[in-house]
């Protein structure tokens, strides 16, 4: 009897979720859309910016170093200006992120042997996008040291001269740095979390604004069966839509899936039910749908921003990473991209879903007393 009523009350919950037209239309499209769009929009390559460079020296170095850059997918457009004057505007207009100055003795003193300086400008307002830019115009001034500057001037003064020491740079796991690696994997959690913290947060809420709430109070379904009937629809729905994503990111984006599937969905439910408790406790407290949709988003900005997908969980200050240790998001990604990537051992996968289990019977057992309250 009690599994039949539980079967009725998950039936009703889909139903409801997919006959209602708004409803059906912010579960299936967005997240289908932000799974395309924020692939490629949410990068951490800076490629195709402006750059100003003012050339006092014109010599052969000065023009090579410029050449290099040009030819580099970061550049765009090369903006050649005659003064510092119209290099600054240049960064204070916006026309250009980062701005080259070379010293009008650049070249004279590379072939002299002695050090030569260049100056580099950037735009602080952009601040991320102006660091990775420094990075590449750093390593581009470093090669240029390092390779045809040491090989001219040996050959120059007829000798063999040793070479100053080259690094050679090995990137484990993603050796040609495609950001679609990380960010895809990052997004099957992501837009999970969002599709399972509405479903679940829209549910009472509901059913409150349609008036069949009182419906709820008087019939013969317990309130751990209510909550069950509204929990289950949210972890398929937060599942088949994780199995798409995955999916995409493996067979669309061409992503090595060097892991085991079987851990991933694991513990992609145990992160659904974390999730599920906190959208549940949204729903009980919202009065109106309305209400329900910006609690939601309320709750999962900061679970993204503090799950390390934007910025390294260990760059922040000491008590954010503590408070980050209760997102579930955060260690989920550690297991999807780990998985992806580079085949995450069962023993590091297990180690990681303790927090999400713990966080999850914390997060049920809340919803369990919201809701409870609400139905006596």
């Amino acid at each position: 009897m009690r599994l039949r009523r539980l079967i009725a009350q998950i039936r009703k919950e889909m139903l409801s979720v997919l006959r209602d037209p708004r409803t059906r239309v912010v579960l299936i499209g967005p997240p289908l859309i932000q799974l395309f769009v924020f692939a490629f929009a949410a990068t951490l390559e800076v490629e195709n910016v402006s750059l100003a460079v003012l050339d006092r020296d014109g010599g052969r170095w000065s023009h090579e170093l410029i050449e290099r850059v040009r030819a580099t997918r970061m550049a765009g457009d090369v903006l050649l200006v005659d003064s510092h004057e119209a290099l600054a505007k240049a960064v204070d207009a916006r026309r250009a992120l980062a701005a080259i100055a070379f010293q009008p003795d650049f070249s004279r003193r590379i072939d002299a042997g002695v050090p030569a300086d260049v100056q580099i400008v950037l735009d602080g307002r952009r601040g991320n996008s102006a660091q990775i830019a420094l990075g590449y115009l750093t390593t581009i001034v470093g090669d240029l040291n390092v390779g045809d500057l040491n090989a001219d001037l040996a050959a120059r003064r007829g000798r063999n001269e040793p070479s100053k020491v080259e690094i050679d740079v090995r990137h484990a796991f993603n050796p040609n740095l495609e950001y679609l690696w990380f960010t895809v994997p990052s997004l099957v959690g992501i837009l999970s979390m969002f599709s399972a913290l509405i479903i679940t947060a829209l549910s009472i809420a509901r059913e409150r604004e349609l008036g069949t709430f009182d419906q709820l109070l008087v019939s013969p379904a317990s309130p751990l069966e209510i909550i069950a009937g509204k929990c289950i629809p949210a972890l398929i729905f937060g599942t088949v839509l994780g199995s798409v994503m995955i999916a995409a990111g493996i067979f669309f984006y061409r992503i090595p899936f060097t892991g085991s599937l079987l851990w991933v969905y694991g513990a992609l439910v145990l992160f659904i039910l974390s999730i599920v408790g906190v959208g549940l406790m949204i729903s009980s407290i919202s009065r109106t749908q309305q209400q329900a949709i910006l609690g939601a988003f309320a709750a999962g900005v900061p679970l993204v921003l503090l799950s390390g997908f934007a910025t390294p969980v260990e760059n922040m200050p000491p008590a954010l990473q503590t408070l980050a240790q209760a997102d579930p998001l955060k260690h989920f990604l550690v297991i999807v991209q780990g998985s992806f990537l580079k085949s995450l051992p069962p023993g590091v996968i297990l180690e990681t879903l303790v927090p999400i289990v713990l966080i999850a019977a914390v997060t049920l057992t809340g919803a369990l007393v919201f809701v409870r309250g609400r139905l006596e």
